[in-house]
């Protein structure tokens, strides 16, 4: 028998104009099932897998609002020819009683070259050490036409039928190149102050509320730190929420780590270094992993709701849904969220593991994950699809 604190998870919640079945949300991890860009029918059945699971939602990862945003050649990117197939999965995740959320982003400085055929752009002129580049800063016709290119993947994200719009803000991908100031040294109204660095990821979850109309909640990831000194900290955290909401976010899913400097801070647990030299592309970044992983691939202990601390100074800074996300497996866990004042509970690896650990829980038949933090299924989104490989 449920608790009463703990059966508050399976309640319904609001989140904007979207009423979702509880509180129960798969995180956007990126699942490598989209082959030239293209949704696969693989990744419809990963995703109506999950909604048949229980979950309330569950977010297609990551989808880069143009072309040069990418960062993998099996990467989505929003454009008119994949609004069909795009449909297809929403009409699935729907089918199964579930909302549908996608996430609209851009690399910025550590988009591949060899991918998007030209030289990556940032909020400042960066060495791309995954690439093996260096990115020219934006300029103010640039930002501008980033703006757009968010409102117009929301455009065509809302006709392809998904509820939810989640804006990311974190990670290290472009906009929250621009709020760090590690990474954002401009000396214009773009950077400098906190003000200054929030405001393009507050103009874009403005222009992307306001391309959806009301027909789909718009939420944002954004980062409690960046997971290294000189980056964002949780002070700034706090400030850049408030942002957000000030701009029209309907939630917040806040996170932490920077894809090109602390990629596993967002994980935590093992970093299996060997199997991920084995699938690099070309033997110079084979060797340079192979050399080098166990330095710049900085390995983090793994405990429960990880994030738990940063999330809940946001949590309590905010009148709109927070969920807390890094390392949720436990019902005991899902409780401490629910007493704490979370809205939703945000899993990634433990779904992967487990797409029908919410039906579980609910039915008294789990009280915690199988997951182990092996990570193996990162290794796994670079070749045939993201995957458990001990379930």
């Amino acid at each position: 028998m449920l608790s009463q604190v703990a059966a508050r998870a399976f309640s319904p919640i609001r989140l904007g104009p979207v009423q979702l079945r509880n509180r129960f949300v798969k995180t956007a991890t990126f699942e490598g099932m989209s082959p030239h860009g293209v949704p696969s029918p693989k990744l419809v059945e990963h995703h109506r897998g999950i909604a048949a699971g229980g979950a309330a939602m569950t977010t297609v990862a990551y989808c880069s609002v143009a072309r040069h945003g990418l960062t993998f050649e099996h990467q989505l990117w929003m454009r008119r020819e994949i609004v069909e197939p795009l449909r297809k999965l929403t009409d699935a995740v729907h089918a199964e009683g579930a909302a549908a959320a996608i996430q609209l982003g851009h690399a910025g400085y550590f988009a591949d070259k060899d991918v998007i055929g030209g030289r990556p752009m940032g909020a400042s002129r960066a060495l791309n050490l995954y690439g093996l580049s260096v990115c020219r800063e934006m300029t103010e016709a640039d930002i501008q036409r980033m703006i757009e290119d968010f409102a117009n993947a929301a455009w065509l994200a809302i006709e392809a039928g998904f509820d939810c719009l989640e804006v990311h803000v974190g990670h290290g991908y472009l906009l929250s190149q621009f709020v760090s100031p590690f990474t954002n040294r401009r000396r214009d109204g773009w950077g400098g102050t906190l003000e200054k660095r929030v405001r393009l990821p507050c103009e874009v979850v403005s222009r992307v509320r306001e391309a959806a109309g009301g027909r789909a909640a718009v939420i944002a990831k954004m980062n409690l730190d960046d997971g290294f000194a000189g980056g964002v900290t949780h002070d700034d955290a706090v400030q850049v929420a408030r942002a957000l909401e000030a701009a029209g976010a309907d939630g917040l899913v806040p996170s932490g780590g920077f894809v090109s400097r602390t990629p596993f801070y967002m994980l935590r647990g093992t970093v299996p270094v060997s199997e991920m030299v084995a699938i690099q592309p070309g033997a110079v970044r084979r060797i340079g992993l192979k050399l080098f992983g166990r330095i710049v691939v900085k390995e983090y202990p793994f405990t429960e709701n990880f994030f738990f601390d940063g999330a809940k100074r946001v949590r309590d800074t905010v009148k709109i849904p927070v969920a807390l996300l890094g390392g949720v497996k436990t019902l005991a866990g899902i409780e401490r969220a629910m007493a704490s004042g979370f809205d939703l509970v945000s899993m990634g690896r433990a779904l992967i593991a487990e797409p029908d650990l919410p039906r579980r829980m609910e039915a008294g038949l789990a009280t915690e994950s199988r997951c182990v933090p092996c990570n193996l299924c990162v290794v796994e989104m670079e070749k045939e699809g993201v995957r458990c490989v001990r379930m």
